[in-house]
């Protein structure tokens, strides 16, 4: 039997759209919101947490970066979008295609990182 080839993907997020992907059984993503006609995973580790260190966790008192596999052949639809530097990559997933993303998820999507304040290192999982 030949395995899918998979591209790991990062998503940094706050304790609402983690409670969501929670009850999915840690299987898809939630909708997006009215103001969110994007979904962003992004392409590297230390990204993501720059982002839930530096911005969740601001705006919520708690970031986490989770990671999921998805399949490599339907991910490759999505260009990869520089968002302010060589290591600052996204994919841009528009958010009526969300739900076809997320039957591509392999596996589940899993929580790595922990942010809260006052926690610069962050707590690994």
């Amino acid at each position: 039997m030949c395995q899918a080839k998979t591209v790991t993907l990062w998503r940094p997020t706050g304790p609402q759209e983690l409670a969501l992907v929670e009850a999915s059984g840690w299987r898809s993503w939630p909708p997006r919101l009215l103001e969110q006609p994007i979904f962003y995973p992004v392409l590297n580790e230390d990204y993501a947490i720059r982002i839930a260190r530096d911005w969740n966790v601001p705006a919520s008192g708690v970031g986490y970066v989770t990671r999921f596999e998805i399949d490599a052949a339907f991910v490759a639809r999505y260009p990869v979008q520089p968002a302010g530097g060589r290591t600052i990559l996204e994919l841009w997933v528009p958010a009526e295609e969300l739900d076809e993303f997320n039957r591509h998820i392999v596996g589940r999507i899993e929580v790595v990182h922990e942010f809260r304040p006052q926690s610069h290192a962050g707590a690994s999982l």
